[in-house]
């Protein structure tokens, strides 16, 4: 049995990908991982879909990694399985993935939540990185996504000592887009997917790669890579169609191309 349930074609140009181990408070075990991993690529792939919501349910995103896979687990044997190469090709991924998250977003789901491009939040949902209490650190970019969204002050704290915090405290930080009620969180999450379908797919894509690359590169640095990003840009069937569009004062028929 897999730990997803998968529906495309949901919205316009959508496909929501909702985790599913509830009885374990969706946490990520390896098997859901790879299957994730599998669907995200598999799904990068298919031209219809132009964006991506990942869901749990209202009662967790995801709290945390799988511990019991792990606990007994040597330095070598984590050397050698690499669980976080997957996450990394999560990483790679293209088009843009929003996170719709409710309840526990904890360890791994945290890290998996911030993976994602944007982060729609209900009013119900705890965020935190508690891997100190059992003796490790966030090992799937927690130190590092958090510090860059919340700051140093904050990342440490909440790091060092594992102590959750809201939605709201996230929204108020930067790490959220936006707090909605519970009932609304998922439908917020596709409509703003919707929406992000509706734009041109090639420009949606060097724009998510532009943004990114503010986080890892200088000022200098970035800005040459959206300069080239933007020339490129001038190169498709879409950016004719989008100027002509807005000068003829009609709505654009976007081709991907």
């Amino acid at each position: 049995m897999g730990f997803l349930i998968i529906e495309k074609g949901i919205r316009p140009g959508v496909a929501l990908i909702r985790l599913n181990r509830p009885e374990s408070l969706n946490a990520l075990n390896r098997a859901l991982v790879a299957e994730l991993t599998d669907t995200l690529l598999e799904m990068e792939r298919e031209e219809a879909i132009r964006a991506i919501v990942i869901t749990g349910n209202e009662r967790a995103f995801a709290a945390g990694a799988d511990i019991k896979e792990m606990a007994e687990d040597s330095a070598v044997d984590m050397l050698l399985l690499d669980q976080f190469q997957r996450w990394d090709q999560i990483k790679r991924l293209k088009k843009p993935l929003i996170a719709a998250v409710s309840g526990y977003a904890l360890g791994g789901g945290c890290e998996l939540a911030m993976l994602c491009d944007i982060i729609i939040a209900s009013e119900t949902a705890q965020f935190g990185q508690p891997e100190i209490k059992i003796g490790v650190i966030p090992g799937a970019g927690g130190t590092q996504r958090l510090t860059r969204a919340i700051g140093k002050a904050r990342a440490m704290e909440y790091i060092l000592t594992g102590k959750f915090f809201s939605a709201q405290q996230a929204e108020a930080w930067g790490l959220v887009t936006r707090v909605v009620p519970v009932e609304l969180y998922l439908e917020e999450a596709l409509r703003l997917a919707e929406e992000i379908a509706s734009m041109p797919p090639i420009a949606v894509q060097l724009a998510k790669q532009a943004v990114n690359k503010a986080y890892e590169l200088s000022l200098e640095e970035g800005l040459h890579f959206e300069r080239r990003n933007f020339y490129l840009l001038f190169a498709t069937a879409d950016q004719k169609e989008g100027m002509r569009a807005f000068m003829e004062k009609r709505p654009p028929k976007w081709q991907g191309r």
